[in-house]
């Protein structure tokens, strides 16, 4: 069973946006929590901070739970174990809907994304849907990764764009603002991905939604401490996925040409 502790708030509040609650997934992330929590709350003040954490074996949790003590703005989420990114994810986006939070922001625990970026993204939220902050749009920066890394994520990022016909440079990236509107408008129950490909769906979601989607330039930065979550078998799945999806819009989009209709999501380069 999912737990979430911490005691009783007074609810946290970004002008023009509303209420913001950061979701930050943990797995043995020991030697980051601490740092990237006191980041954000230093940051952005307005907003509340919920670490999800998948029963770490290192003691995520505990240290987590020592932050939710001392900071009213901070909150623990529980899980059972090891379920991967996506599911942390939707479990955070369920527990702010379910709490009446206006807005959710997707935040890496390993210091990747800058807690400093996150005021523009806010900032951008109060004219848009989604917010993405970007690693490949024009002022972004990406710092010490590796040619291989960069080759990977710029083809990885071109072929979503046009495989799936998103106005999206960088559809992997996982740092993020969600208005409830976007929340309430995707269909959040269908999602079954992890890794790169779930922010390709929940992409694809928002953009067949009609959502107002932005780009945000971020500065991103190779984690320092702890093991990266990277593997082939995300690589795979998100090309995987990401031609699965292209092959079911195109024939949606033959199925409407035959029989003359047309919704205007989904549109093909």
């Amino acid at each position: 069973m999912n737990e979430a502790t911490g005691p009783t708030r007074h609810a946290a509040d970004v002008s023009g946006v509303g209420r913001v609650l950061v979701v930050i997934p943990t797995y043995n992330e020991a030697d980051n929590v601490s740092d990237i929590v006191g980041r954000v709350r230093q940051a952005a003040p307005g907003v509340e901070v919920l670490v999800a954490d998948d029963n770490s074996p290192d003691g995520t949790g505990v240290i987590a739970d020592a932050l939710a003590r001392t900071d009213p703005r901070v909150h623990v989420l529980h899980r059972e174990g090891k379920q991967g990114l996506g599911a942390a994810y939707l479990a955070g986006f369920t527990w702010a809907r379910e709490r009446g939070y206006d807005a959710v922001v997707e935040m890496d625990a390993d210091g990747s994304h800058a807690p400093e970026d996150l005021p523009a993204l806010l900032d951008a939220a109060r004219d848009a849907d989604v917010v993405i902050g970007s690693r490949w749009t024009s002022g972004a920066r990406v710092v010490n990764w590796p040619l291989r890394r960069l080759a990977l994520s710029r083809c990885g990022n071109l072929y979503a764009r046009l495989a799936l016909g998103m106005p999206v440079s960088d559809a992997t990236g996982g740092y993020r603002v969600y208005r409830r509107s976007a929340l309430d408008a995707m269909d959040l129950a269908s999602v079954c991905s992890q890794g790169y490909s779930f922010q390709v769906e929940l992409s694809r979601l928002a953009h067949r939604a009609g959502m107002r989607i932005t780009e945000v330039p971020i500065t991103f930065a190779e984690r320092e401490r702890g093991d990266s979550k990277m593997s082939p078998l995300i690589v795979a799945e998100a090309l995987w996925r990401i031609t699965t999806w292209a092959v079911q819009d195109r024939r949606q989009a033959i199925r409407r040409g035959l029989h003359g209709t047309s919704t205007g999501q989904v549109r093909w380069p």
